[in-house]
């Protein structure tokens, strides 16, 4: 069959290109005007299609990767799914380390895709061999022909998103950016991209997102280590208990952290505002909005972009779930709101 615009040859010819939408009802009382990148149109229904990609035909041409050999990560969940949907359409096997603080949805989705999971314990060091680090990397030492791809420490996570995600925002607003808002995990996200917006324009401001529980604002800030920093909180995918090589902390320009609570309660929040069903990070960068708006940090003439990185649906069990969030102490009248919503008939 000929080739055209609306006849793709498989699913990874998807990744990319996804839409810049305009904000309007949660910023309306907001200075400025607000876009998010929506990443769930992406066939894997996150921004982490992008890095799982491009790593893998990085590894590919370079010959470490060949036909039959097994790919391994760490993973809170939307990596190990983009991963394991181009391991299937490439033909590789796929063995995944996920934290015991992924949503069972992401886990059920990892092994429905056909990859081997590991669930480890959320709340340890990074240097304990029951971290999904150093599981991650005991299975890759054990597995003949595996390619451990070490998404945080991994400088290919950050070119991956300079090559894709910066260049298409920037064209997005046509050059009119002024901030770049996102979250902060592994840090490929928002590294990649602001260091392609702040080569088109140094004056672009980057304000990362992290979680209370994660040491990355602090380190950012002194640039020090602190273990006292670190304590369980429940965000998926944003802060980290560790400095990942793959955060180039010198592209942003400040952090700000958010809580678990406000969080969740936001992501609703833009699912009854916006129409947008969005993942636990999402809602963690537009609280992060409404917080960097009470501070007087934008201006009417402002244009500021925030990436919103995965989909709703992959959150059911948690933050869309009235029983978790009246498990966690989050439930309040909001909640009790869309209970309310739902009338069995009998």
């Amino acid at each position: 069959m000929e080739q055209n615009k609306k006849v793709y040859n498989n699913l990874l010819e998807l990744i990319g290109n996804t839409p810049l939408v305009k904000l309007n009802k949660i910023t309306s009382n907001f200075k400025g005007d607000f876009y998010a990148k929506i990443e769930s149109f992406n066939p894997g229904q996150s921004s982490k299609d992008r890095i799982a990609l491009y790593i893998i035909e990085q590894a590919e041409r370079q010959g470490i990767l060949k036909p039959g050999d097994t790919i391994i990560e760490t993973t809170s969940g939307n990596t190990g799914f983009s991963l394991a949907m181009v391991s299937i359409i490439k033909g590789y096997d796929c063995i995944l380390a996920v934290s015991s603080k992924s949503s069972p949805d992401k886990i059920d989705m990892l092994k429905t895709l056909g990859a081997k999971v590991y669930v480890c314990p959320a709340h340890v060091s990074a240097d304990d061999p029951r971290s999904y680090y150093e599981v991650a990397k005991r299975l890759h030492s054990e597995t003949k022909g595996s390619v451990y791809i070490n998404q945080y420490f991994n400088k290919l996570n950050i070119d991956a998103h300079y090559h894709s995600t910066g260049p298409e925002i920037w064209s997005q607003t046509e050059g009119k950016i002024t901030h770049l808002v996102a979250c902060s995990g592994t840090g490929g996200t928002i590294s990649g991209t602001a260091k392609y917006l702040k080569e088109q324009n140094p004056n672009i401001k980057v304000i990362g997102v992290d979680a209370y529980g994660s040491v990355i604002k602090k380190y950012h800030e002194t640039r020090e280590f602190d273990k006292k920093e670190i304590y369980p909180y429940r965000i998926e995918g944003l802060g980290k208990n560790l400095i990942p090589t793959a955060t180039d902390f010198d592209v942003i320009d400040e952090f700000v952290k958010v809580t678990d609570e406000d969080s969740a309660h936001t992501a609703r929040e833009v699912a009854k505002t916006e129409g947008m069903f969005v993942g636990y990070t999402s809602g963690a960068v537009v609280q992060a909005l409404k917080q960097l708006n009470e501070a007087g940090a934008f201006k009417e003439e402002d244009k500021i972009v925030v990436i919103f990185p995965d989909h709703g649906s992959r959150y059911m069990s948690k933050v869309y779930s009235d029983k978790w969030m009246n498990d966690q102490g989050f439930f309040d009248s909001i909640n009790e709101e869309a209970v309310q919503k739902v009338e069995y008939i009998k």
